[in-house]
């Protein structure tokens, strides 16, 4: 599908031969785009772009996981910020609506979208604007901010934790078993996603979503997995060590609402971190809201680095 609108061609790029156009806008996902396209994360139909001749003015691409048939998330929306056009922020509206009602099914809510920002991106002018004009875009085709996130990254330079002596930890026996630990301590959470479930259903609900959308479907080792208890055998929380189609993770860390404040937040990640760095990988990210100081302050301690932020923003 072609949409022409004055000089402004809008269009899904024809295959992996366009690649060079669409990555002509800069972000770190450019590098991935192929490999997604081959493991049938990203589609040619989903990857927008506004053309001026054949000038690359703004794009838009959603991702997927590989065995869904719809759009998961809005993970790349650019505009030429190096153009002086004032009228880059309606191109990116423009585009984006036109790709929202070609791509998805008719009245369906667009899925979520997602935006890397530098840690610091409020103190460079120049990031500033180029987030906020997204964010612009964004809120004029009907969406809002949900939350911002840190996102971080620990490398092998850095010390691996040692175990602090105070939890034992054993592997999950099942997920009946982990589901309920999970719905036990969504009670107190502080992460925006799992408030927002619990607007929505019941707390026996939220876990298992959460669980059967997520933690089910990765595919390293479940004997990762670790439920932190007391010497007694009481649980503690827990930890689920992962690694996602790009990085190993720490995918979920919990501690239940009755064992909160004693400091155990540090045994059960430095557990996890543990777990992934005994596997010689390279580096091990996870994310955590921007709200949720105690377990940002977790993984600081713990000597993970803040590289990175994520913008989230829904629609209604």
């Amino acid at each position: 599908m072609t949409v022409e609108q004055n000089d402004l061609t809008m269009r899904p790029i024809t295959g992996r031969e366009e690649l060079d156009l669409f990555s002509q806008l800069p972000y770190v996902f450019n590098e991935e785009l192929a490999d997604d396209l081959a493991a049938g994360r990203r589609r040619p139909a989903w990857m927008w772009v506004a053309l001026r001749g054949d000038q690359l003015l703004a794009r838009a691409a959603w991702w997927s996981r590989r065995d869904r048939d719809a759009p998961f998330i809005l993970d790349i929306l650019d505009i030429d910020d190096s153009a002086a056009d004032p009228d880059r922020v309606d191109i990116g509206v423009r585009l984006l609506q036109t790709a929202t009602a070609a791509t998805l099914p008719n009245g369906a809510r667009p899925p979520e979208y997602s935006r890397f920002v530098p840690p610091d991106w409020r103190e460079n002018a120049a990031t500033r604007q180029a987030v906020e004009d997204r964010m612009t875009v964004l809120e004029r085709a009907g969406a809002q901010l949900f939350v911002e996130r840190l996102r971080w990254d620990w490398r092998p330079q850095s010390p691996v934790p040692e175990p602090g002596g105070r939890l034992a930890f054993r592997p999950v026996h099942d997920a009946e078993e982990l589901m309920a630990l999970m719905a036990l301590a969504l009670d107190g959470t502080l992460d925006a996603h799992s408030r927002d479930d619990l607007t929505r259903m019941s707390v026996h609900e939220a876990a298992v979503k959460h669980y059967e959308e997520e933690l089910a479907r990765y595919t390293s080792p479940r004997d990762w997995w670790r439920i932190a208890t007391l010497p007694g055998g009481e649980p503690v929380g827990f930890i689920i060590p992962a690694r996602n189609d790009y990085n190993p993770i720490i995918a979920y860390l919990a501690v239940l609402p009755a064992h909160r404040g004693n400091g155990y937040i540090d045994d059960i990640l430095a557990e996890g971190t543990r777990i992934l760095a005994e596997q010689n990988v390279p580096r091990i990210r996870a994310s955590t809201d921007l709200g949720n100081t105690p377990m940002a302050n977790a993984f600081r301690r713990a000597g993970y680095l803040n590289f990175e932020r994520e913008i989230n923003m829904t629609w209604s």
